[in-house]
């Protein structure tokens, strides 16, 4: 088995840095990181690694010397996963030589490409985005797959193959490029399938310098060049693609040119494309049934996990008619998460993601969380701004809004936007239903107010989740899952103790379920650091293990 090292900076007994780790990584090992920021260049060389976010999209690299890249790889087998990844005057990415698999990250670089690969073994970029960067990726003489990737707001060119690069793109958006959204020369035969290129300075699709792509079932639109574009020489085929308010001609092919043009078959109607396209053929049953068993073992919810099968029972059917051909009635994904805090929303909501993008629904896990802080802003028209960044962060995945209810409150100082991210939401979810699964959570009575909150609103959410308060010996079973996974045990007689001291807490709106459990834990660490400090001796290891029922007397004495 691979070895795992974690790091944190601020966690006993992991490792401060990811370069500490990639030190210490022998081969074949994956560094799972802990939520966080991390300042640090990351250089891997001749190495067979695994760098993956512990929380997809929670973790972000950065790069504090403009001189170098955020993340370089050369000469080595290396998977990045779930990472964020930001730099200002080099490639967020850069790989040279190897194999490298890039799965569900964000790159962004003000000034350079996102993502930039030359002479590498295998190059695999999937369910990822690049955005706000000089270029998006740019590829030369490697090998690869670019697969239900978003490519957006990219100052030039969004794609670049080239000098030898033979790549298969496909399932990808391309959109806002100031020049061209892809480009190839001297790219052998690359291809571009099911695609969504739209809204380039120039050209959607360039080709030039003896490429032969084949460019099948793609959607080239709103370009303020041609949609396609050939070079002379330039070989290969275009093939059922729809070209629409582009210059004219929509497809050009310059003298010399050997490029064929073959028209779709009109019976086969709309093909879907580009990044957030789905077939309703992909379905990873393995991993549903995974996530499923991942959800049965929550402690407590039993109401909660019904309603999440009953859904994906539903979901999984409906897929199956549709391949049949039968008919199907509109779904939303969108739901409301009603309850006390500390029941574990959070945690259902990106199991959910995953289950949906297992199910071929979402092409992407993506989890955004946002409050109302990251929703509204404090002048007319930041809101909206705000609220739609939010929700673009999210397509192709899950957008949790934790206590959206206090959108619908008036901050009582003067000019209050919470309706105004209402509004845009709501709209945005109308335009892109089939992108994004937006989860609204919060107190029972508070939500059921803030459905009222938009004419529209309630109509958009498929289903309301009730996560009821954990019962005494739930929260008893909590305690001891947290115990054991920090490496401590509960000494005799405690686990009666605890249900007693969980049985007589009032339950009110502040009642915080788990996070009871948690604090609680942490109290009686403490109290057990004090009692183990005045033993006058270094303890055992099962002392050091063990907590007692003196360290829970201690930890509540003053809170009852």
């Amino acid at each position: 088995m691979p070895r795992t090292l974690f790091v944190a900076p601020d966690q006993r007994g992991a490792l401060p840095t990811i370069r500490d780790a990639l030190e210490a990584a022998d081969d074949g090992a994956v560094i799972s990181i802990a939520p966080g920021e991390y300042p640090e260049p990351i250089s891997i060389t001749r190495q067979h690694v695994t760098l993956s976010a512990r929380e997809p999209g929670s973790v972000t690299i950065s790069s504090p010397f403009p001189d170098q890249p955020v993340v370089s790889v050369t000469d080595s087998r290396v998977d990045l996963i779930g990472l964020k990844l930001t730099s200002e005057e080099h490639a967020a990415i850069r790989v040279r030589g190897g194999q490298v698999k890039i799965v569900e990250c964000t790159a962004t670089a003000r000034f350079a490409p996102g993502i930039d690969v030359a002479a590498a073994d295998r190059i695999e970029i999937r369910n990822s985005h690049v955005t706000g960067s000089q270029y998006g990726i740019v590829i030369e003489e490697s090998d690869g797959v670019i697969d239900r990737c978003e490519i957006r707001e990219i100052a030039d060119d969004g794609v670049i193959l080239r000098l030898g690069a033979r790549v298969k793109v496909q399932h990808t958006t391309i959109a806002g490029c100031g020049f061209r959204g892809v480009y190839m020369y001297q790219a052998g035969d690359s291809s571009l399938d099911r695609c969504d290129v739209s809204q380039t300075g120039d050209a959607g699709v360039a080709v030039a310098d003896q490429s032969s792509p084949t460019i099948s079932t793609c959607w080239v639109h709103d370009t303020q060049g041609v949609g396609i574009s050939v070079g002379r020489g330039c070989g290969g085929v275009i093939e059922d693609c729809r070209v629409e308010n582009t210059a004219v001609p929509g497809i050009h092919l310059a003298d010399g040119a050997r490029t064929e043009v073959r028209e779709g078959d009109p019976a086969r109607g709309k093909v879907p494309v580009g990044a957030v396209a789905t077939t309703g053929n992909h379905q990873d049953l393995e991993t549903v049934d995974k996530l499923l068993g991942e959800l049965d073992g929550m402690i407590g919810l039993a109401s909660v996990k019904a309603e999440v099968r009953g859904l994906i029972d539903e979901i999984q059917v409906n897929e199956w008619r549709r391949s049949e051909g039968l008919s199907v009635g509109t779904v939303s994904n969108h739901l409301v998460f009603a309850g006390a805090p500390g029941t574990g929303k959070t945690t259902v909501a990106r199991i959910y993601g995953q289950l949906l993008k297992a199910l071929g629904i979402l092409p992407n896990g993506r989890f955004k969380e946002v409050s109302r802080r990251d929703l509204v802003g404090q002048y007319i028209g930041h809101t909206a701004e705000k609220a739609a960044s939010a929700f673009e962060e999210a397509r192709g995945g899950v957008l949790f809004i934790d206590e959206a209810y206090t959108l619908s409150r008036s901050s009582g100082s003067g000019a209050d936007f919470g309706q105004e991210a209402i509004d845009t939401l709501v709209k945005l979810m109308e335009d892109h239903r089939d992108e994004v699964a937006v989860i609204v959570a919060g107190y029972t009575d508070e939500m059921a107010k803030f459905m009222d909150a938009n004419p529209g609103l309630a109509s958009r959410f498929n289903k309301t989740l009730v996560f009821e308060n954990y019962s005494p010996e739930e929260l008893v079973a909590i305690s001891l899952h947290m115990a054991r996974s920090d490496d401590y045990l509960l000494g005799q007689d405690l686990d009666v103790a605890l249900l007693e001291w969980f049985g007589q807490m009032e339950r009110d709106q502040n009642f915080g379920n788990a996070r009871e459990a948690r604090k609680l834990l942490e109290r009686m660490r403490k109290s057990q650091s004090t009692r183990l400090r005045s033993l006058g001796q270094r303890p055992t290891r099962d002392d050091l293990r063990t907590l007692s029922l003196d360290d829970l007397l201690e930890a509540v004495r003053g809170t009852g």
